[in-house]
């Protein structure tokens, strides 16, 4: 059984709804919006179009936005692209109106003050790098260091330190207001640089409002992520932008310690960026990219992200296909003792003995090992916000984990948690009522037998958000 989640953004290659019912029976487990391009009614109807197909493929899909943030970005270059070769030189200047091979525009007017002489910059994914040589008041001097194909309105990389814009940006408070009107499930922010940005972003918390996901794709982030993850529901590696503000070296030992930090919070995290880049057109992904995605679930990530493979791409289907059997595979191999022990150095740094946290974590950890020691079918986790789920999980259990919620949004945001299998059940006035209900419907889909062994965690009182209860019951 798959554990590890998949996101997968949707654009032109997957707005059909014929598609996006095909992309859900695929394995799609929260469909992402990017809102960088486009406008908010098509944004919003794209929003509709994917309630629609779950509905219509009784999934509880949860749905992410992506916010722009203060991301800089080039003047549009022409139809068709514009190549840039190496060794050339060109200028850099502030303004929306066209760029081409000798003049680029970008839309961030503080752009000769704020780089320097030496500084190398970057064109898109950090494909396309040029020197700077030289400046005056409003015009940089640079030289092509690795030229390419520049197209549309790719985004133009101002050293993170040096950047004037704020996080959120007018326009993204713009868009979560429009989003939170229709229930959207999670928000990922762009371009944070502290715990101040998430603040930014007022919403209710989860789940009576949306999922708060920090992108960490700054050296700021970084240097500021203890903050960040203790103010953010969810975090995400946005390795693009993140390897262009470090050597590209550092990448996979960075993305390494933001998962263990991440899920040693109970936060889940989604590793992004470049995961099967090659299947925009090819139907199978090169060796390294399966490497890749296997190597980020043995890091522990709770999802994987496609982008261009299923917005733009060629056979979204297929793509999310071969993510799916690459996860499943890698999750099988996956090393859980190694891995709790990583976290119990973490969850032990905590020394207040008689807080909830410390409670919750060793009730968690308690479930799992006593599920692995009786030989439970199942871990019956009652939850109404997600986080006794999101506790459990980060230990990585051999058994699968069933979380049961009177809430529907928190079912959708529980499709971002790494092995959890979330239901939406009726309200009960107490866990023991509401386990044995759950446990009947699981009887009656023959997902459990009677005489079967489960483990039920959860509050003892569903008005509670502590995780206090472990109980080990038999099915009727």
């Amino acid at each position: 059984m798959r554990r590890t989640k998949i996101v997968a953004t949707v654009g032109p290659a997957s707005s059909d709804p014929d598609v996006l019912r095909s992309m859900i029976g695929a394995g799609l487990d929260v469909a992402r919006i990017g809102l960088a391009h486009g406008t908010l009614d098509d944004h919003l109807a794209m929003y509709w179009r994917l309630r629609d197909a779950a509905e219509a493929t009784g999934s509880d899909i949860g749905i992410l936005i992506d916010l722009p943030g203060p991301k800089v970005r080039c003047a549009r270059f022409a139809d068709g692209g514009t190549a840039l070769a190496d060794g050339q030189a060109i200028t850099v200047v502030a303004g929306t109106d066209a760029s081409d091979s000798t003049r680029i525009e970008i839309d961030y007017e503080s752009v000769a003050s704020d780089v320097m002489v030496g500084d190398q910059l970057a064109i898109g994914d950090g494909n396309i790098t040029l020197m700077v040589e030289g400046k005056s008041d409003a015009v940089v001097d640079a030289r092509i260091i690795h030229g390419g194909l520049a197209q549309g309105r790719p985004g133009f990389q101002i050293p993170s330190e040096r950047l004037r814009l704020s996080t959120p940006t007018a326009e993204d408070l713009e868009f979560v207001d429009a989003f939170v009107d229709v229930g959207v499930d999670m928000i990922a922010v762009s371009f944070v640089r502290s715990a101040h940005d998430m603040r930014g972003i007022r919403t209710q918390p989860a789940p009576a409002g949306p999922l708060l996901v920090a992108k960490i794709e700054t050296r700021a982030a970084v240097e500021n992520l203890d903050g960040i993850i203790e103010t953010s529901d969810a975090v995400m590696v946005a390795r693009g932008d993140l390897g262009l503000d470090f050597p590209i070296a550092e990448l996979p030992h960075l993305q390494k310690h933001i998962i263990g930090q991440c899920v040693a919070r109970s936060r889940p995290v989604i590793t992004a960026t470049q995961m099967l880049e090659s299947m925009v057109h090819s139907t199978i992904p090169t060796r390294a990219e399966a490497t890749d995605v296997a190597n980020a679930v043995f890091d522990g990530t709770s999802a994987v992200m496609l982008s261009g493979e299923t917005a733009i791409g060629d056979d979204p289907v297929n793509a999310i296909e071969t993510m799916a059997r690459i996860t499943e595979r890698a999750d099988e191999e996956f090393d859980r003792d190694s891995w709790i022990q990583v976290i119990q150095r973490h969850v032990g740094d905590d020394h207040d003995a008689g807080s909830a946290s410390v409670r919750t974590d060793a009730l968690s950890l308690a479930a799992c090992e006593i599920a692995e020691k009786i030989g439970a079918k199942a871990i019956l986790c009652l939850t109404r916000t997600g986080f006794t789920a999101q506790s459990i999980t980060r230990f990585r259990p051999e058994v699968q984990v069933l979380a049961f919620t009177p809430d529907s949004r928190t079912a959708r945001q529980l499709r971002l948690s790494w092995g959890t299998t979330p239901t939406q059940n009726l309200e009960h006035p107490t866990s023991r009522e509401v386990a044995e209900q759950a446990m009947t419907d699981l009887r009656e889909r023959n997902e459990l037998m009677s005489g079967d062994l489960v483990v039920v965690v959860s509050g003892q009182s569903l008005l509670t958000r502590s995780t206090d209860t472990l109980r080990v019951v038999t099915v009727p």
